[in-house]
């Protein structure tokens, strides 16, 4: 119970080709020999950081959701990455938290990349999702989020809630982060597992997309104190790796920063549907 096993994959992606994309990451799935638990893809890993959601958005239904009910059930892992998904009339950039049962949870991508026209194709989430595995919280987000540090925050333990822990034991971010902007990458991983002391992992992807941005990887684990665990840059990668409850229990013991974050609450403006 104390232990957790996640293997990251970095890959390149095939630019907006499902099943060449699903037939590659099968494979590297399946040449996984050590011991896991989880499994995590980059963000929209069965097409790319496509802007055309009206031609390969699938449903909850679709080839690719089958898939990884597939793969999680056949290897006993938990598979999870984002893809493009229509619902009600909307456009989702999805993270799927797909369980060896077959049961499922899900996080649309809050912070959409405006700078690249999300926000016009794609329908803001509203909730987080944060999963147990064996006595861990797991915090799910995507790519762009790991810039607004407000929606990721530990929330602090409020009067007479002293021996409350805190909400989440780890965070995951998928993305498909440009290697021009890597060096915010990388800084803000760090700094939130320094913040919100837990362990961090961030999966991105490797090579060029069809508008020819290029992808460096530095896919991370990062440890509570901002200690890089792992990092790979420049090629794709297969790498597991064990997280330990303990390390993460005895640093937020003896330095227990979180509970002394602010109290706030996260309002829910956004107008629509």
């Amino acid at each position: 119970m104390s232990t957790l096993s996640i293997t990251v994959i970095q890959t390149n992606l095939r630019w907006e080709d499902k099943a060449a994309n699903l037939q590659i990451l099968e494979k590297k799935i399946n040449s996984i020999k050590e011991k896991t638990e989880i499994v995590v893809l980059p963000e929209t890993f069965s097409t790319g950081f496509s802007m055309r959601p009206g031609e390969l958005a699938e449903t909850m239904n679709g080839d690719t959701v089958q898939w990884m009910k597939r793969i999680a059930a056949g290897k006993k892992i938990i598979l999870t990455g984002s893809l493009i998904i229509e619902e009600n009339g909307h456009y989702f950039n999805r993270l799927v938290w797909m369980l060896p049962n077959g049961e499922y949870g899900v996080y649309d991508k809050r912070h959409r990349f405006s700078y690249g026209g999300e926000d016009d194709q794609f329908t803001a989430g509203t909730k987080r999702l944060v999963a147990s595995v064996k006595g861990w919280k797991i915090n799910l987000l995507v790519c762009y989020d790991l810039r607004f540090p407000v929606w990721s925050r530990q929330f602090p333990p409020l009067s007479g809630e002293a021996g409350r822990p805190p909400e989440y034991d780890a965070l995951i971010y998928v993305a498909n982060w440009p290697d021009r902007r890597v060096h915010a990458w990388k800084t803000l991983l760090q700094a939130r597992a320094i913040e919100n002391q837990c362990y961090v992992v961030g999966v991105n992807r490797v090579g060029n997309d069809g508008n020819n941005i290029h992808y460096s990887g530095y896919s991370m684990v990062v440890d509570p104190l901002g200690e890089v665990l792992y990092q790979k840059a420049g090629e794709e990668d297969i790498f597991t790796i064990t997280l330990d409850k303990g390390n993460l229990d005895s640093i937020r013991e003896k330095l227990p920063f979180w509970r002394d974050a602010d109290h706030f609450r996260i309002v829910n403006d956004d107008k629509e549907g």
